[in-house]
């Protein structure tokens, strides 16, 4: 998608996603169209467009008859998500590594370096972030990803990756609220970088994998933690799955 909007039901529809993905729009929350115009100055004809395609993402729910709201959380769709954006991402980066470019290797190491320049000094301990500085580091998280599989041949797996990974980012703001409860994972980061350009796939591949576990982890413990309960999970890594 252009980072660029080409119409206001575009622009809402980012404004809008934006706003529940960082829990300005709680999870379980009734999304009423007259306040929802007048907060992003758009009209019920964007504004509709806008939320049927957050439907189709699964951010919004729509009640027959009662309108919109805002899709609730729970451990099992955590789960589900971190289960099936596992196998998407594995899918697209294999692809990505493997046909991946010169322009693909500069723009991977380019991503890299903008986000170390955040990330790095902070990683690995506990760290408060202004809410501007948390949002920069999470768009440059963002570009990194992106960059690891923008050379996938599949333009479905880069569209459902994309979708999960908001889904998932969703989620981490609402289990940690707090800049000093997230994971800072330089070290990562630049484990999966390297492997993916040595062209290595079985290896990025599973550090990308157990990189995203150990985040799963971390927010299903706090989430579990919100809503007082103890579902037993059910995604793990491959590496610790049985054979």
């Amino acid at each position: 998608m252009s980072s660029v909007p080409t119409t206001l039901a575009t622009r809402t529809y980012l404004q809008l996603r934006h706003d529940i993905v960082r829990g300005r729009l709680a999870a379980g929350s009734k999304l009423r169209l007259v306040v929802l115009s007048a907060r992003y100055g758009a009209g019920m004809s964007p504004l509709r467009e806008a939320l049927a395609r957050l439907c189709g993402e699964q951010l919004v729910v729509s009640e027959d008859q009662r309108g919109f709201m805002v899709a609730p959380l729970s451990l099992q769709e955590l789960d589900d998500i971190a289960r099936v954006r596992n196998l998407v991402v594995d899918e697209a980066m294999n692809d990505s590594i493997l046909h991946g470019d010169g322009s693909w290797e500069a723009c991977l190491r380019q991503s890299l370096a903008a986000l170390g320049e955040l990330e790095a000094p902070v990683s690995g301990r506990p760290v408060v972030l202004p809410p501007e500085q948390l949002d920069a580091l999470e768009a440059r998280n963002h570009a990194f990803h992106q960059a690891l599989l923008a050379a996938c041949r599949s333009p479905w797996l880069l569209k459902l990756q994309e979708s999960f990974y908001h889904q998932a980012e969703r989620y981490r703001y609402a289990a940690l609220p707090r800049a000093r409860d997230k994971r800072f994972t330089w070290d990562e980061h630049q484990a999966i970088a390297e492997a993916a350009l040595q062209r290595n796939v079985i290896k990025a591949c599973r550090l990308h994998e157990e990189h995203l576990a150990r985040t799963h982890a971390s927010v299903r413990a706090a989430l579990a933690d919100r809503l007082g309960q103890t579902a037993p999970p059910v995604f793990a890594p491959r590496s610790q799955r049985s054979r």
